[in-house]
């Protein structure tokens, strides 16, 4: 069994002003076939927590620390945290224009396993995993996210997570800019991803829509850039009914 653990996590960011603190204090574990769910108002420090933990270079870690199966995190690199288990899936993905998608996806195989997948089962997968996410085989090889809709990138992103198959998945908003029938599909690849109960999921999100589709063990406040309250699956429907408005005027 893996398990993330985050402790008295503190991240800044510069800004003209000088040091700007985001996250003040974050306590946080994740154990193999647990999924999170984060919530919290715009501007809490979601996303900066799920930079901070992928190793973005604009977020530093002033104290605290991050484990992954009791390796520190924060002593890796962007890429070695990949291939320890890590996986983001970005609010906004980036395009890479010259780069295809299965250029792109092979190499990000190759990269986290130390060796090229066998050709003939790795296209097998590949176009499994494009059937289920909805995604045309002429995709593959298009440019990656370039001049894809958001649905389209959003799936392009599960279907990294598939293919990968990492030990903790970061999901930073992805149910954002989703259709209901986008939406379905992507829960479902991530249910996907963690049906065996050997994968740990944080998933990130300011509404409970993706929740009746995602099923959470746990659910996080996130307000100030700290967890202001921890439950369960109740807690969403709470929020859903009330917002943050009381976690706000606390956090103030």
């Amino acid at each position: 069994m893996s398990n993330l653990e985050i402790r008295d996590l503190h991240v800044s960011v510069e800004t003209e002003a000088g040091p700007k603190e985001i996250l003040r204090g974050v306590d946080l574990t994740i154990e193999s076939g647990q999924t999170h769910a984060i919530m919290g108002p715009n501007g809490s420090g979601k996303s900066t927590l799920a930079y901070s933990l992928a190793g973005h270079p604009k977020y530093t870690v002033t104290s605290g620390s991050v484990r992954l199966d009791g390796e520190d995190v924060l002593d890796m690199t962007v890429d070695e945290r990949a291939r320890a288990g890590l996986f983001l899936a970005m609010q906004y993905p980036v395009e890479v224009p010259g780069v295809s998608v299965s250029n792109f996806l092979r190499t990000a195989k190759t990269a986290i396993d130390g060796e090229a997948p066998k050709l003939r089962t790795w296209v097998k997968d590949v176009k499994e995993s494009m059937q289920n996410l909805a995604i045309d085989d002429a995709f593959a090889e298009r440019d990656l996210n370039t001049g894809f809709s958001g649905g389209e990138k959003k799936r392009h992103e599960i279907l990294q997570l598939e293919l990968l198959q990492p030990k903790f998945a970061v999901l930073d908003e992805t149910d954002s800019g989703l259709d209901i029938d986008a939406l379905r599909i992507v829960s479902d690849g991530v249910n996907r991803f963690t049906a065996n109960g050997d994968k740990g999921v944080l998933l990130i999100t300011h509404y409970t829509r993706i929740l009746r589709y995602i099923k959470p063990d746990f659910v996080h406040v996130f307000v100030g850039g700290k967890i202001a309250e921890e439950g369960g699956p109740e807690l969403a429907d709470k929020l859903e009914e009330q917002g943050y408005v009381d976690y706000v005027g606390a956090s103030a």
